[in-house]
């Protein structure tokens, strides 16, 4: 009597359970951040407007440093697109290159805000002891001082030296709640079964920090992230408004809206052009957070009235059918 063995599927056509965990989560969370059109229209508008940005100098004829002598304060014209200030530069450049300061500024102040926080508040709720003391001294510290006068008067200590030591100021005092929302999270995290897993198994105490603790709160600091670069933005401009941020000869959009602001009641577009350009980007930031926040999180309002309202079409459909 012949012995039938049973088939065996190929291990190549099967994926690993966690992969396919991991793509599934992705793909719904893609599919619920498609859903909400504010959050599609955000992301649309930032692409757009860093499209703009870095791509309108390489055919636009005019760059923010040229002058044309034969136009000064000229409204928008086929020339000029959003029209000259009085020295006679092109505000169409002008904002353009504001706008890549800008963004670049918020992004680099958003990634290292969250990075900081996130490593900073995992140590300290993780360690204990005088380790979450010693850095939770650091942070209450840094919360009671007024950030915007520091960053003010530390700010032309720095002037003819790269930018980049502005984003290390704005990073420096905006990271100090989102570590200690993360600490408070890591304090729950720490007890359980997957870390006392590691930690019996001998893994060191960073990698358990870094493979384990900080990925399982990775969508509210993905959400913080937005959030910080919204905020990023808004500071950069309000110092290079008052004169404490991004320095002559370069521009941003702070200084753009405050060399238009004398004028705009006679020539508006030098002030509307550039701070329509910055609610925009803030605007849409703020849009992509929110879908952010809705997509990463399905308890959320937005997600539960959605899915009531589904829940309650079927069962409309089930009763007329």
């Amino acid at each position: 009597m012949a012995v039938q063995t049973p088939s065996v599927q190929p291990a190549t056509l099967i994926a690993p359970p966690a992969r396919r965990r991991r793509g599934g989560r992705a793909r719904l969370t893609a599919v619920r951040f498609a859903r909400n059109r504010l959050a599609l229209f955000g992301l649309c508008m930032i692409v757009l407007l860093f499209v703009m940005a870095y791509g309108s100098p390489l055919f636009y004829k005019w760059s923010y440093t040229d002058l044309d002598f034969m136009a000064f304060q000229k409204p928008p014209s086929a020339s000029h697109w959003f029209g000259t200030d009085q020295t006679g530069s092109d505000l169409f450049a002008m904002t353009m290159r504001g706008m890549q300061k800008s963004l670049v500024i918020g992004i680099l102040t958003g990634i290292i805000c969250t990075v900081v926080a996130a490593a900073i508040g995992a140590s300290a709720g993780y360690f204990g002891g005088w380790t979450d003391r010693s850095l939770m001294w650091v942070v209450d510290l840094l919360l009671v001082m007024p950030s915007f006068l520091i960053i003010a008067v530390l700010s032309p200590l720095f002037q003819g030296t790269t930018w980049l030591l502005f984003v290390v100021l704005l990073a420096a005092f905006s990271w100090m709640i989102t570590g200690r929302v993360v600490r408070s999270m890591t304090l729950t995290l720490k007890d359980r079964e997957f870390v006392k897993a590691a930690k019996y198994m001998g893994v060191p105490a960073p990698v358990i920090i870094f493979r384990h603790i900080v990925p399982s709160m990775a969508s509210m600091l993905i959400i913080d992230g937005t959030i910080q670069v919204g905020a990023a933005i808004i500071g950069e401009t309000s110092l290079s408004y008052f004169g404490f941020g991004v320095q002559a000869p370069d521009v941003s959009l702070g200084t753009v809206i405050a060399t238009g602001t004398p004028a705009a009641p006679s020539f508006p577009w030098l002030f509307y052009f550039p701070a329509g350009c910055l609610v925009l980007i803030c605007l849409s930031i703020a849009f992509v957070g929110d879908g952010l926040r809705d997509a990463l999180d399905p308890n959320s309002n937005r997600a539960k009235a959605r899915t009531a309202r589904k829940a309650k079409s079927t069962s409309k459909e089930g009763r007329t059918s």
